[in-house]
Order: C-alpha cells, then sequence, then structure tokens
C-alpha cells in the first residue's frame, strides 16, 4: 500500500482528492494537514464523508512516513511549504497549485517538477518523483490542441472560448463565488491574459517549436463544477481528416475520448474523462470539449499522475460515473 499526505486537505481540491484516495484500492491515506482545522474531525468539513472515515485533521507531518504528499494550496505557497519541512529523499510529491508549472520555475533546492499532464508527456511523468499538475483551464485547452501540435499544424490564430464553474475559484468566500452573484449570471474575466497562457504556451512550443497568437476569452459560470470551452482557427483549404487525426491521437487513452456527438458538461462530471468533438464549419477547425474543472482538471488529474508514477492501472481509483442528471 502507498501511504499519501494531502496538504490542504480542507479545500476543494484536497477534498476530491481525500474521496479518491479512500476508495483507492492500493492507497492508505496517513495524514491530512491543515494548519486552520488542526485536530477536527475531517468530517466535520467534509461533511458527506461522515461514516467513511475517522481522519482528523493535523498541523504537521513526517515525511519519512509517507510514500507521496499531495500539495492543494494557494498558489504561492507551495514553495513556503516545501521550505518548512524536511523533504525525505524517497519521497514523491504531486503539486496542484501553479507554483512549479513553469520551465524558469520548476525548480526547488535539488528538486525538479515534471509537467503532469499524461497525454502529453506521460514517459516524463513515469520517471520523475515530482509532478506539477497542469491547471484546469490549461488542461482543457491543452487537449483540445495537442493533437494538432503533435503534428505542427498550429499555425492560424487560436480562438478560445472557456466557462468554467464557481469551485474553479476556490473555497474561499469571495464576490464572484458566491450564490448570490453567481445565480442567473454569466461574466468573462482576464481576458487574453489568463496565467494558465504560459503553461499552455510552453507546452505548444515544446511540441512544434512555435506557438501562434492565443486569443482566449475565460468565463464564469453559473453552475457549480465543469468546464465548457470551445476552440476554433482557420484552416484555409488543409486536406487533412482531422476527426482521424484526433481519433489517432487519443486512442490509447484511458479518460480523453474523441466523440461524434455535442458533448455537454453533464457526461463529464464527477467523472475523470474528456470528451471532445471536432469538425469543420465553414473553412474554421472547431474543437468542443467538456472536463469536471475539480478531476481532469485537478484532483483526478493529480491520482491520474500517482498512478503512473507508481505504475498502478492507471484508471485505478478513478472509474467513476458522471452525473447526467
Amino acid at each position: 500500500m502507498v501511504r499519501a499526505g494531502i496538504i490542504g486537505a480542507s479545500g476543494y481540491t484536497g477534498g476530491e482528492l481525500v474521496r479518491l484516495l479512500l476508495n483507492h484500492p492500493s492507497v492508505e491515506i496517513g495524514c491530512v494537514f491543515s494548519s486552520t482545522h488542526s485536530k477536527e474531525k475531517l468530517s466535520n468539513i467534509h461533511k458527506d464523508l461522515t461514516g467513511e472515515t475517522d481522519l482528523i485533521f493535523s498541523d504537521t507531518i513526517k515525511t519519512e512516513e509517507m510514500d507521496i504528499i499531495f500539495l492543494c494550496l494557494p498558489h504561492g505557497s507551495s514553495r513556503d511549504f516545501l521550505g518548512s519541512i524536511n523533504i525525505h529523499p524517497e519521497l514523491k510529491i504531486i503539486d496542484l497549485s501553479n507554483d512549479f508549472r513553469l520551465s524558469e520555475k520548476k525548480t526547488f533546492k535539488e528538486i525538479t517538477f515534471s509537467y503532469g499532464l499524461p497525454e502529453a508527456f506521460r514517459n516524463e511523468i513515469k520517471n520523475s518523483k515530482y509532478v506539477s499538475n497542469p491547471g484546469c483551464f490549461a488542461t482543457a485547452v491543452q487537449l483540445a490542441l495537442l493533437p494538432l501540435a503533435s503534428k505542427h499544424k498550429l499555425k492560424s490564430p487560436i480562438h478560445i472560448n472557456a466557462t468554467t464553474g464557481s469551485t474553479g475559484a476556490g473555497s474561499e468566500l469571495k464576490a464572484t463565488s458566491a450564490f448570490t452573484w453567481r445565480y442567473s449570471n454569466f461574466t468573462s474575466y482576464n481576458e487574453f491574459k489568463h496565467f494558465h497562457l504560459a503553461e499552455i504556451s510552453e507546452t505548444i512550443n515544446k511540441m512544434q517549436g512555435e506557438c501562434p497568437e492565443i486569443n482566449f476569452i475565460p468565463n464564469r459560470g453559473n453552475f457549480t463544477r465543469g468546464i465548457f470551452c470551445s476552440c476554433y482557427m482557420d484552416i484555409g483549404s488543409a486536406e487533412i481528416d482531422f476527426v482521424k487525426l484526433y481519433r489517432d491521437y487519443y486512442e490509447k487513452e484511458p479518460f480523453t475520448f474523441v466523440v461524434d456527438f455535442e458533448p455537454d458538461i453533464k457526461n463529464v462530471v464527477n467523472a475523470n474523462k474528456c470528451f471532445i468533438n471536432v469538425k469543420i464549419v465553414e473553412g474554421k477547425l472547431l474543437i468542443t470539449l467538456v472536463i469536471d474543472n475539480l478531476l481532469k482538471g485537478a484532483s483526478g488529474q493529480a491520482v491520474q499522475n500517482m498512478n503512473i508514477i507508481f505504475g498502478f492501472d492507471e484508471m485505478s481509483g478513478l472509474k467513476l460515473k458522471a452525473s447526467v442528471y
């Protein structure tokens, strides 16, 4: 059994990790860390886990007693946390913040993080002890573009419109995540300058040598979880079977599927799946994609990366059913 610690277990991504790992056949949760809820029962915060676990929050962790830790901390806090503990040489680490995603930030002391997007970098993840989980929007956009980048087909400007649920803003109460503001409401934010653009561009640069202009409009939806993403670009007179290109690229992927119907977020919410639809409309290639921002966009992908690192079945602990009604 792998013994896991979850740092920041009281938040949305930490809570999702607890739920996943409690049902993982090869994992035992050894520590749920929270500096603000120390000595409280985990089920006092995640009330749905009443009767499923007697775990107690702790504000200390012994890394020598863990095989892996997941960092579910606010952006900018993972470096500080790692600097405050003794990191056992055999410890594996998966960070869900943006602290180590970019090349110029991926090294901490003697530790170097790999970028944890399995559909692009599975072999690197397999040979790494330290993985930086991609952002939720970044996961969706990259999955929409990877097959094209792999064949150096991203030449014209890319236009992206993507909408996320309120859980994408984290569990800390703020005006834009309050029910009275979100209900019957819809807004965009950080137009053309969302911080996930940097990791998206870096992946495309790595795969095809140059990233074209990306015009990204992120939106806040009036639902709890899920991301609906539309990407489109001019293709001119290119004689390419784009559906086949996508099906070939994702043929062996356990969670990413090219579908022949219009996907919606209910297809994937509460599951670790990604559904992609590809079609040509009046000389433009349109890629429509859906994921759950807390699972494939965060905690589910983190467990997928853990499975790869330890050589488990990649779907272990992740055979989840979407809430379709």
